[in-house]
């Protein structure tokens, strides 16, 4: 891996506070330094339990994250983090190849994956994409008609009534509702949604979509929001 410095100008948040949890030491040196070196404020821990008590101690803007970490692996951490910090970015760290693993780390809570070895330009170049989305202009509320999605909360309304959504569907809507009456392909809702390559054999994107307008848009509901355009994708709007 070798180190990239970036503009300032090209970075999307100076002054944004990023924890690195990650127990190879060396590797963690190389991370704070080149981090550091791009305007970033970065506090370094080497296992799990240090880096959820950071987490509760310190507001941070990112969270950079190993899954392999002693004391509390990093799925673990990811479990205990997501009910209380929601909306925080984690990008994981992670040598396990199988695209299994990384499904499961996105499942879990995580909002991008990095596979090692890699190169710190793309590390930079994915920190910076998570910082602003984090720091975009849609805000902590997401509103399409009477839907309102609060993003900081981890909530979901219809016409005043709660929606419970999973993880998974909950980033599925963000996504549709941060494009609002902009039509979605697959591809897309894949690789922002799941991070991964879309298959045109996998008709996942399909079933999560159906149960989230299964939620959202129920009979009772009128107008219907989210919406199928064949040949294309998917729209989320109010007409």
């Amino acid at each position: 891996m070798q180190e990239q410095k970036v503009e300032t100008s090209d970075a999307i948040h100076p002054a944004a506070k990023l924890l690195v949890a990650e127990d190879d030491a060396p590797l963690a040196h190389f991370l704070k330094r080149g981090l550091q070196s791009n305007r970033y404020e970065v506090d370094v821990v080497h296992d799990g339990e240090m880096a959820l008590q950071s987490l509760r101690s310190t507001p941070y803007d990112l969270l950079i994250l190993d899954l392999n970490l002693p004391k509390l692996d990093g799925l673990k951490l990811l479990g205990q983090l997501r009910p209380v910090m929601p909306n925080l970015p984690v990008l994981v760290l992670t040598g396990r190849v199988a695209l299994e693993d990384r499904v499961l780390a996105l499942d879990t809570g995580a909002d991008d994956c990095l596979v090692k070895p890699f190169s710190f330009h793309e590390l930079g170049a994915r920190t910076r994409a998570l910082l602003r989305r984090k720091n975009n202009g849609c805000g902590r509320v997401l509103q399409v008609g009477d839907l309102i999605l609060d993003r900081e909360q981890f909530k979901v309304e219809r016409a005043g009534k709660r929606v419970d959504l999973t993880n998974k569907e909950f980033s599925l809507l963000e996504y549709l509702m941060m494009n609002a009456k902009k039509p979605v392909t697959r591809a897309m809702i894949m690789e922002n949604v799941w991070k991964a390559p879309y298959d045109s054999t996998s008709n996942l994107v399909d079933v999560y979509v159906k149960y989230v307008r299964d939620k959202v848009d129920p009979p009772e509901s009128s107008p219907k929001l989210l919406r199928t355009i064949r040949g294309i994708g998917y729209v989320i709007a109010e007409n």
